[in-house]
């Protein structure tokens, strides 16, 4: 039986939010074209980058900690784009 990628399971997500190398790599073998977060941009491109991503993840249903007081996903990919 073959895994899932590394993107849907824990070794592919990053510990502060998002994906990881491995993660990405993963999800670009399956034909996605993911780049790391742009907290800082240093370019117009990974700017509207940036402020497209805030906006989006800003405005998705769920809580911001789970029950047990823990940041949830969402909550952490914001915090490593700077949102």
């Amino acid at each position: 039986m073959a895994k899932t990628p590394a993107w849907t399971r824990k070794e592919g997500k990053d510990s502060k939010g998002g994906l990881n190398a491995k993660g990405r790599a993963s999800a670009k073998a399956q034909g996605m074209n993911l780049k790391p977060p742009a907290p800082n941009p240093k370019n117009k491109k990974d700017a509207g980058r940036r402020k497209s991503f805030c906006a989006r993840m800003s405005g998705m249903p769920g809580p911001m900690k789970d029950e047990k007081g823990k940041p949830t996903r969402k909550a952490l990919s914001l915090r490593a784009w700077n949102c």
